[in-house]
């Protein structure tokens, strides 16, 4: 199906912040300011017509053309630029199943696009499929397929890998016997399907997990299945829930599976956890891969969020392992302040052609309200040292009567460095990306 385009030219702003000092007697200690770098503003679509839209925001990079990238948001909003995000054009999706939320973006390594996202179909079986629509054209005359339903079980919170070796998609998700029931008959489970011909058929979904969880959607869920696959085309996922951060492997495609899933850590707190002026929030993890041919080739990374410094004190997290996910290292602070407050909705990539590793996250460290802003964080040496700057220019008060999504977002590939995130001023939300490069960071 065509979608109706609107040409939006994003608003940018130049973030002017420069280091203070104020010499009389002494030095007056200043809070972590950030560095000069465009902000561009992303404006919805006309078409948009969820009330909270732009929220949850996911955004790809072309590995080819990293001019090209693409962005979504909730509820069916789709983004695309063709010079490197300094402008977007918009439009809005419409598919046979419907569009429900969760969105997620990828550009496969031959240039396909596809935006995945759950469904909200006629028939009236909200979130019965994951759905993938797909396109040729970054403008988006998109074809649709989506995985088989398994009536009435609610599938939800669904992430995509491609293997680097075959071009296969590997897709996982939850699935919920029946979403928010209490009853103790009715779980939740970690669910696998793949595509081998780029996203036109999908596998019959098989479960992954072997400890389930609850049906409430909260920490005794099992939730935040990420897929990720190395250069040799194993593929790993990992996700949480009630027995901690685990990991399950697979070496032959998917086809099987080890039979029960290892535990990395402990997620303390839970995945999910109280943040003042946030609707809902949750730490679940995100799982990346090293596939660069540096040191630390191989590697695998596990980013979270959760309460180990204590309940007002959310922290941002990565462990790695280098044996396939055999052993790991010590767990790393990625928010590198000595504050007692929250930093919260992480997200990590790798850039793919050197191994430098990024994280995005909303950062509470300068103040003692709810003002925000946000951080990048990043590492040329696999996560031994952590360097962090400011990319917001100015922080946000959230209202927790505003729905603020799940997740913030970002996209690194050859050195173009894309977060994406949303944040709100008089109650309303925006979507905003920094236009960052390698060069603009002090490694």
């Amino acid at each position: 199906m065509r979608t109706t385009n609107l040409e939006i030219t994003g608003f940018v702003k130049r973030c002017k912040i420069q280091y203070l000092s104020f010499v009389l007697l002494f030095l007056i200690a200043l809070p972590t300011v950030g560095q000069d770098f465009d902000l561009v503003q992303i404006p919805k679509p006309e078409s948009a017509t969820y009330p909270f839209a732009q929220v949850e925001p996911s955004i790809a990079i072309h590995p080819k053309c990293p001019r090209k990238m693409i962005a979504g948001t909730v509820m069916n909003d789709y983004y695309y630029s063709k010079n490197g995000g300094k402008t977007w054009k918009s439009s809005s999706l419409k598919t046979k199943y419907g569009v429900n939320g969760d969105p997620v973006v990828y550009i496969d390594q031959k240039g396909r696009y596809y935006y995945f996202h759950l469904s909200n179909p006629p028939s009236g079986n909200w979130i019965d499929r994951i759905v993938c629509d797909y396109s040729d054209r970054i403008k988006g005359k998109w074809n649709t397929s989506a995985t088989e339903p398994e009536p009435p079980k609610a599938q939800d919170k669904h992430w995509v890998a491609e293997c680097p070796k075959t071009g296969n998609l590997y897709l996982t998700w939850t699935q919920f016997d029946k979403y928010e029931s209490k009853a103790p008959e009715d779980s939740s489970r970690i669910m696998f399907s793949k595509s081998i011909d780029r996203g036109v058929t999908w596998s019959d979904p098989v479960v992954i997990s072997a400890l389930n969880g609850d049906c409430l959607d909260g920490d005794n869920t099992v939730e935040g299945a990420v897929p990720a696959v190395n250069s040799k085309g194993e593929l790993f996922v990992v996700w949480t829930g009630p027995h901690g951060i685990r990991i399950n492997v697979s070496m032959d495609e998917g086809e099987t599976w080890l039979t029960k899933e290892k535990k990395i850590i402990d997620q303390i707190g839970g995945w999910t956890f109280e943040i003042p002026g946030i609707s809902r929030c949750n730490g679940l993890p995100i799982l990346k891969i090293d596939n660069s041919k540096g040191e630390h080739s191989g590697r695998l990374y596990v980013n979270w969020a959760d309460q180990r410094n204590g309940d007002d004190n959310v922290d941002v997290f990565c462990i790695y392992s280098d044996d396939n996910g055999k052993s790991w290292s010590e767990v790393i602070k990625v928010n590198q302040d000595e504050s007692n407050n929250h930093q919260f909705f992480t997200w990590m990539d790798i850039d793919q052609s050197n191994g430098k590793l990024y994280f995005v996250f909303y950062d509470r460290r300068n103040y003692s309200d709810h003002q925000t802003d946000v951080f990048l964080a990043y590492s040329n040496d696999g996560g031994e040292n952590i360097s962090n700057v400011k990319i917001s220019q100015s922080p946000f008060v959230p209202s927790q009567t505003i729905f603020f999504g799940d997740y913030i977002n970002i996209a690194v590939v050859k050195g173009t460095i894309r977060p994406i995130w949303m944040r709100m001023d008089e109650m309303k939300i925006s979507l905003w990306t920094a236009l960052i490069d390698e060069g603009d960071l002090n490694f």
